[in-house]
């Protein structure tokens, strides 16, 4: 089994990898989306885009001057169980990486703003945690979401009528394009939205953050419903030419990712997150002999 000052190595380097550079699957969909963008205006955008994310990583600079907020995912299993206090690792760990200027100090009291500087601070980061029995290894997804970007998320308590279940869902569908349309240029396009889908607001909101934070940009949902869902929703929103920044073109989105648990049969409760363009994550797995594995 690894050990405590093992976990935090590997720690300080997820907070390095996560602020100097954006998740491999994303800088990929960039690149495509530069390839396939017909707006000049976005183009050059798209480009600014991904050299500010190569000289980031080449000068050990921070890809966006805004550290986000840190969100730590946590699943373990029966044989992978911390035996650290990962809580307090990760904190240290924050505070470790903000002396370091790999992360502006932007963590404050809610109401009187009160900030101590280092990006401590109740509830910092938000951790989420699964247990899951026959699990082998132990896996840390770390995502530091820009702020900005929360400006245009939105949710919603449908009922089964304005779903518009018989029309396909067009109820849904709707309400997804009128947020996109109104969030505009403030969640730095081309984005990606989270959409959560059920039990009640608390765990909407949570499957939204989980869906874009966690999963690859670029994979399939299992689910041949949402992933149908998200392939129409991707490329109805693209058209909508709000593109790069806002400034027009062929992308607005880099991905629409959908995460569903069942619910009520008196509502079906909706959220979205959206995500800007740099996607500051990282993700590996620790097995008990040591091993390491690097999945975002």
């Amino acid at each position: 089994m690894w050990s405590c000052e093992e976990l935090v190595k590997h720690v300080d380097d997820m907070i390095y990898r996560s602020t100097t550079s954006i998740s491999p699957d994303v800088r990929d969909l960039l690149e495509k989306a530069l390839s396939k963008e017909s707006n000049e205006t976005a183009k050059s955008m798209l480009k600014a885009m991904l050299e500010n994310e190569k000289m980031a990583g080449e000068k050990e600079k921070p890809v966006c001057q805004s550290p986000g907020f840190p969100t730590v995912y946590v699943s373990f299993g029966d044989r992978s169980l911390p035996g650290c206090d990962i809580r307090k690792i990760w904190g240290e760990a924050i505070i470790r990486g903000t002396n370091r200027q790999l992360l502006r100090p932007s963590m404050v009291h809610t109401l009187t703003r009160e900030n101590p500087g280092d990006n401590s601070g109740v509830g910092v980061p938000n951790f989420e945690f699964d247990y899951v029995p026959d699990q082998e290894y132990l896996e840390m997804v770390v995502s530091f979401k820009g702020c900005g970007a929360e400006l245009a998320n939105a949710m919603q308590i449908f009922t089964v009528a304005k779903l518009e279940k018989g029309k396909d869902f067009a109820g849904l569908k709707r309400w997804v394009l009128d947020t996109v349309i109104k969030g505009g240029g403030k969640p730095c396009p081309p984005a990606a939205i989270g959409i959560g889908l059920g039990g009640q607001m608390d765990v909407a909101c949570k499957l939204a953050r989980k869906a874009v934070s966690v999963r690859r940009w670029d994979d399939e949902n299992p689910d041949p419903l949402y992933a149908r869902l998200e392939k129409e929703l991707f490329e109805s929103v693209n058209s909508l030419g709000i593109g790069p920044a806002g400034t027009g073109g062929d992308t607005t989105l880099l991905a629409v990712k959908i995460e569903a648990v069942s619910t009520h049969t008196a509502i079906a409760p909706a959220a979205i997150t959206f995500h800007c363009w740099p996607a500051r994550r990282t993700g590996i797995r620790i097995y008990p002999d040591g091993r390491t594995e690097t999945i975002l």
